[in-house]
């Protein structure tokens, strides 16, 4: 039988199948969805872990335990999660233990574009890369088998493509192999560096057998299709797709379905098979540069780029020299740039900014919009939890000017990583206000539950983390709490710990306008006869208000009722009701 899958959801039907028990995660897009389909699984314990290292450290001894394990993020995500996972490669495993990466070629919804196939070679820990939902199934399942036949953690590499496309799968039935006996071991579990040296010993053994097995193929993982050997294509992942569109019979193919460690007979047998061979991957020249190592000339980077996203028409006009007709769609696309949305209580509190003409060192999530116009009230974003840690830093070296920046973080971004850079700030003492945004919820990746909100993956009832008492846990006295629908509160909040001695917390409290649980107003409308068209509503960013014939409008079946566009208008012109 098969199924339709989203490939992050065919992943997790892979856990279910393959007897997976145990999955810790902390969503990032593209790989949010796998924990939330593997959540409604009840044979898996699955959970919203507060980072990625703590996901990769829950997985870790889940499978030193015995049982199957899993943690799932997106490729900065893995930086995160990289101290437990270099280590994890020397341990070996007991049960099978796998982590899925997705990378984000052409930025869609990241700060960066990182090749995490680095981090396989670095680690020393095997890759797998599938190319649709069927393997992201299978590879899944073999992933586990993979993991136990040589002691170490397997990483599945998906990227944006892979994730969030559709195509079927066949299931089957979940195959439970209980938890494994665990026996007391400390020469492989403890690395103090008496017995990590041992260790690197049988890890550098063991990468000599997988490129062994990759030599024959891996079992399938690795294949070879022969038609017009003129043109050789060197390729893995969502690539493999583009070329067979772009291409077809008119080129041969050699899928690597394992991406760590490369093979070397494997690859130069089908090289000299072909006149002219091409090496398609996005992003690094990470197969490029093996092919070159052993000795085979390729075209790759020279003719493609190392930045974005790959075509099927790139591919087609590059190396067929033209553009395959039936992949046009001869319709240009209107750009849509991201927006805060309507009601959005992040828009309030950035206004609030504005008029105090501070600078703002900002974090990852839906508030980095923030930074646009008109708002434009950003001026930093490094990664998660750096807006605090970075502001600490400005004042530190300017503290003459201390008091004329803050620091905005979402909830979930600060237990994430930024509770560590506020004990820093109360700690080493800077006069640093930091602004916690608090939307009762994870939003940037579509409304996860974290510690702060009250209840855990499944929804249930959890303990919540209060952000009030854990600011003053760790030092900070002056903890202020604001709405930010209310905009004369927000300002004179934020304004009152700007002035006041020491360190400060502003927690900008109000749940994101999208929770269906949260009950909105009714929408506004713009009196016509009292608008002045000075455009003031229009400062504020909202997509609900636009100008028409002069004067200003909203859109009531966008409008949510916030209210914060009538605090801006002198003349009393947006009152209740649909225009």
């Amino acid at each position: 039988m098969k199924k339709l899958f989203l490939g992050n959801e065919a992943v997790a039907r892979g856990l279910y199948e393959a007897g997976c028990r145990v999955v810790s995660s902390y969503p990032g897009t593209p790989s949010t969805e796998v924990t939330e389909f593997a959540a409604a699984y009840d044979e898996i314990f699955s959970e919203w872990a507060p980072n990625e290292k703590v996901a990769c450290e829950v997985a870790f001894g889940a499978a030193v335990a015995g049982a199957r394990s899993f943690c799932a993020m997106k490729h900065v995500g893995l930086n995160v999660a990289a101290d437990p996972l270099f280590t994890a490669s020397y341990t070996g495993v007991n049960a099978g233990m796998v982590i899925l990466v997705a990378d984000d070629p052409g930025m869609h919804s990241s700060q960066n574009e990182q090749d995490s196939r680095h981090y396989a070679m670095g680690s020393k820990t095997m890759m797998l890369e599938p190319a649709d939902s069927a393997e992201c199934l299978d590879y899944t399942k073999r992933a586990f088998e993979l993991s136990e036949k040589f002691d170490t953690p397997v990483i599945i590499r998906l990227t944006t493509r892979v994730a969030h496309s559709r195509s079927t799968a066949p299931i089957a039935d979940r195959v439970d192999n209980g938890l494994k006996e665990y026996t007391k071991n400390p020469q492989k579990y403890v690395m103090v560096p008496a017995n990590a040296k041992g260790k690197h010993v049988v890890v550098e053994q063991r990468i000599l057998d997988q490129i062994a097995y990759c030599e024959e193929g891996a079992d399938g993982l690795n294949t070879v299709e022969y038609n017009s050997k003129k043109i050789g294509v060197i390729t893995s992942g969502i690539c493999y797709q583009y070329a067979k569109e772009a291409l077809g019979e008119n080129a041969s193919y050699l899928k690597l379905g394992c991406v760590y460690p490369l093979p070397v007979d494997l690859i130069k047998n089908f090289a000299a098979e072909c006149e002219t061979v091409y090496v398609l991957e996005e992003l690094d020249d990470y197969i490029e540069t093996h092919c070159r190592k052993i000795g085979i000339e390729v075209i790759g980077k020279d003719a493609f780029t190392l930045q974005g996203e790959y075509s099927q028409s790139m591919i087609a006009k590059v190396i067929l020299g033209k553009e395959n007709e039936c992949l046009k769609s001869g319709v240009n696309i209107v750009p849509r740039p991201p927006v805060l949305c309507a009601g959005c209580p992040h828009r309030g509190l950035f206004y609030a900014l504005k008029q105090l003409n501070v600078t703002v060192s900002g974090d990852i999530g839906c508030y980095t919009l923030g930074a646009s116009q008109p708002l434009g009230m950003i001026d930093t974003v490094l990664c998660m939890g750096a807006s605090v840690s970075a502001l600490h830093g400005r004042n530190a070296a300017d503290p003459a000017n201390a008091k004329k920046s803050v620091a905005v973080i979402g909830d979930s971004t600060f237990i994430h990583s930024g509770v560590t850079g506020l004990i820093n700030i109360a700690y080493n003492a800077t006069d640093s206000v930091v602004i916690i945004l608090d939307n009762s919820i994870t939003g940037m990746t579509g409304h996860q539950q974290n510690p702060t909100t009250g209840k855990n993956i499944k929804g249930e009832p959890a303990n919540a983390v209060s952000l009030e008492a854990l600011a003053k846990a760790v030092g900070i006295q002056n903890v202020i709490v604001v709405d930010p629908y209310n905009l004369a509160e927000t300002k004179e909040g934020i304004k009152n710990a700007l002035e006041a001695d020491g360190p400060a917390v502003v927690i900008s409290r109000r749940p994101c306008a999208l929770l269906k649980t949260v009950k909105h107003n009714p929408p506004l409308k713009v009196n016509p006869d009292k608008c002045k068209s000075c455009k003031m509503c229009m400062k504020i960013g909202c997509p609900a208000i636009s100008m028409k014939d002069g004067k200003a409008v909203i859109d009531f079946t966008q409008c949510l009722g916030c209210n914060v566009c009538s605090q801006l208008c002198k003349f009393g012109a947006i009152e209740e009701g649909k225009a």
